[in-house]
């Protein structure tokens, strides 16, 4: 089959994870019965596999797309033709990783108090490219939610031998007194450097933008009546190995809105009412990039790499070459390095939050 000149849309990617939600992302495909449970996450244009301590016989993690009715994996699509999807210079710097994980996340508790290592931690110490710097895109929040937050580290920093205590005898009380809620709507945006120790509240539906791996310290093990297994807590090592994850030091506040809460820059007007900001880029790391499109009318746009796209509010009409993808909130798309151009039509106004991978 030939795949040049379109566009992918993902099926929804339910990933098994230690805590619970995913009542929302139930209704957006429209399930009968909506409910929390232990598939609170969609993975979007995921080549990785989830780490699941217990089910490592189940293959989670892999999105994929659909085309023409048939649902091909995500890496297999990749795979047929890489220079094309992700383009030359990507391939030569990444291989065939897309260098990029997107994800929906939607909790119904707080999620573990949890830390990931930095890249260069991760290349050091675990064998692996990546470490897990992540954004976080807050996108709704629950109705029930009147303090939608979450934590972004420490605010009262403790002493490393102390958190080895807390972490050992599970003082969770403790453990949050080293925090402070950072409230958060939606729009808003945030960037998790790999050491910064945090945690999502619960009731919050948000995209996930991060490094392509699921190395992650937790140090709170107990979630929605599961209890992690000791292997699944400290990325196969111990709590001492761990404690070199942890950034220890201090930050106000104030300083997590100044230094960390990402503002937008213009960076495309395409026309009167419609234009393009840029959310993370180097300002911020470089190990990935978001921007948000808005737009009203009909535009053309082209970029000079590949992305995923996720539609925040609205809807629109997106050609590429003679297809049409008609396209509601919550829908998402895969836009091939190989594609020259896009055009958009929305009526009403539509926006579109774009992820694409670090610059090759």
């Amino acid at each position: 089959m030939n795949y040049e000149g379109k566009l992918f849309t993902f099926t929804q990617n339910r990933v098994w994870r230690t805590y619970t939600g995913g009542r929302t992302l139930d209704q957006i495909v429209n399930l009968d019965s909506p409910k929390d449970n232990h598939f609170p996450e969609d993975w979007i244009g995921s080549t990785t596999q989830a780490k699941n301590k217990g089910r490592e016989e189940i293959k989670e993690g892999i999105s994929s797309v659909l085309i023409d009715n048939e649902v091909v994996k995500f890496d297999e699509l990749i795979n047929s033709n890489s220079n094309y999807f992700l383009g030359s210079e990507h391939v030569e710097k990444f291989g065939n990783n897309p260098m990029l994980l997107v994800k929906y996340l939607d909790s119904s508790v707080r999620l573990h108090f949890q830390v990931h290592p930095t890249a260069d931690f991760a290349q050091k110490h675990l064998n692996s490219p990546c470490g897990k710097a992540e954004a976080y895109y807050v996108l709704q929040t629950r109705d029930e939610i009147t303090d939608p937050y979450i934590y972004l580290g420490f605010q009262h920093p403790p002493k490393k031998e102390v958190l080895k205590s807390m972490i050992e005898e599970q003082r969770i009380d403790d453990i949050a007194d080293c925090f402070e809620k950072i409230e958060v709507k939606p729009g808003d945006c945030f960037y998790i450097p790999g050491g910064i120790p945090h945690a999502i509240g619960e009731g919050i539906l948000i995209i996930e933008i991060m490094e392509p791996s699921d190395w992650a310290v937790r140090f709170e093990f107990e979630k929605s009546g599961y209890v992690m297994p000791e292997e699944a807590r400290f990325m196969n090592r111990d709590l001492d190995f761990c404690l070199n994850v942890f950034d220890f030091k201090e930050i106000s506040k104030k300083d997590v809105y100044k230094n960390y809460q990402q503002e937008p820059l213009l960076v495309t007007q395409y026309n009167e009412f419609s234009y393009k900001e840029s959310l993370i880029d180097s300002r911020a790391t470089e190990s990935f990039r978001v921007s948000k499109s808005i737009v009203k009318g009909t535009i053309e746009k082209s970029e000079n790499h590949f992305y995923i796209a996720l539609i925040l509010e609205g809807e629109c009409t997106v050609q590429c070459n003679n297809e049409t993808l008609h396209l509601n909130k919550f829908d998402k798309f895969f836009c091939p390095h190989g594609v020259d151009s896009i055009s958009i039509t929305s009526d009403h106004g539509v926006q579109i939050l774009e992820c694409s991978p670090p610059l090759a």
